[in-house]
């Protein structure tokens, strides 16, 4: 069993940039695969980025490719995803999630946490 708390969230004009954090518990959280997704109003749950356990291997969506940066610290048992030059389309409220394996299906996610929301202004 694995559990996930998002932190960070908030609100910050165009161009500015916010730090999510999420921390897992668990015997073995350090041990899965951690994605970010986001969802916004009237839209479906889409994926954001990815990072395998050993942080080794990284996935991320085309639309935050170079502005988003996806981290973890085992010791800690935290994700981070740094977001940088943000947009009012990234308004969306942001999730972790867990998975023995990478993907960047939200299917594939066994464990969610409850969320945290990025609103962007204009």
């Amino acid at each position: 069993q694995v559990q996930l708390v998002e932190s960070g969230g908030g609100l910050v004009q165009a161009g500015g940039s916010l730090r999510l954090s999420c921390a897992a518990s668990g015997r073995t959280a350090s041990s899965y695969a951690m994605g970010w997704f986001r969802q916004a109003p009237g839209k479906e749950r889409e994926f954001v980025a990815g990072l395998s356990w050993s942080g080794a291997r990284t996935l991320y969506a085309d639309s935050v490719k170079g502005r988003f940066t996806i981290s973890r610290d085992n010791d800690r048992n935290t994700v981070y995803l740094q977001m940088n030059s943000l947009k009012p389309e990234d308004t969306a409220v942001y999730y972790c999630a867990a998975d023995r394996v990478l993907s960047t299906g939200s299917d594939r996610y066994e464990y969610w946490g409850q969320g945290t929301q990025v609103t962007v202004s204009s």
